[in-house]
């Protein structure tokens, strides 16, 4: 069910999710203090950065098998700037991603653009966990319906959240947790026109595009082959897909 990986990073496959508000780490006036300090001087080097509702992870642990445990808190991007800080006890970011396979057997992968808070780096499409709105829940729903927006948002494949399958989870100590959904395959030329159509948009409406562009891999051989700095989830997803993608015949 679970492994860990050369870099560290921990690869879950998981099949449900029971998910339970927890609280953020309460800080003492030094510890604010220095985190503002840093994630003042980040939005210097970075102007990109925002200082938006998200989600940390504020437990982990299997209840069931296939039935994973996720206590979350809501912060704010400068919460993550406490990494920096010695013993500033910030919570793992949270996040959710998604596989978009071809019908051949291939994954999407996109490399973010200049004006993101990661330039450059390669990725599936996805991002952080919002904090649901007043009266509304964070459960297996809203965490697919996420996903389904940002591969909507980013990729321009839309699809209802219901057939988005939860897939795997991801985690790298106390970095981050992510949240694998699998989307059902496209041809090669539709998902190139969808992401071009969303490009188009963008910079129509004189925004830069989040995703500079997107590449199709079948293999962590192929990723490994794209310049670059890479997510560090990306490579042990594409790899489980690729070994069970081999196991079907794909």
């Amino acid at each position: 069910m679970t492994g860990t990986l050369p870099s560290g990073m921990e690869l879950f496959g998981v099949q449900r999710l029971r998910l339970v508000e927890g609280e953020a780490p309460v800080l003492s006036a030094e510890l604010e203090a220095a985190r503002d300090q840093v994630w003042e001087m980040a939005v210097a080097a970075n102007p990109a950065l925002f200082d938006g509702p998200v989600v940390g992870c504020a437990g982990l642990r299997w209840e069931e098998p296939g039935t994973l445990f996720v206590r979350w808190a809501a912060v704010t991007y400068r919460h993550y700037a406490l990494r920096q800080v010695p013993g500033g006890g910030a919570l793992p970011s949270l996040f959710v991603n998604v596989i978009q396979p071809t019908d051949d057997g291939r994954v999407v992968v996109a490399r973010m653009s200049a004006a993101t808070a990661v330039p450059g780096r390669w990725q599936l499409p996805g991002g952080s966990v919002e904090p649901p709105g007043v009266g509304g829940a964070l459960d297996e729903e809203a965490l697919s319906g996420q996903a389904a927006r940002e591969l909507a948002e980013e990729v321009g494949v839309e699809v209802e959240p219901d057939k988005l399958r939860l897939w795997a989870a991801t985690r790298r100590g106390n970095l981050s947790v992510g949240l694998t959904y699998l989307a059902p395959p496209l041809p090669e030329a539709e998902l190139r026109g969808r992401f071009a159509a969303v490009v188009a948009a963008e910079r129509s409406a004189g925004r830069e595009p989040e995703l500079a562009e997107i590449v199709f891999v079948r293999s962590p051989h192929e990723l490994a082959g794209l310049a670059g700095p890479h997510a560090g989830h990306v490579e042990p997803v594409v790899r489980r897909y690729a070994e069970a993608a081999l196991r079907r015949g794909v």
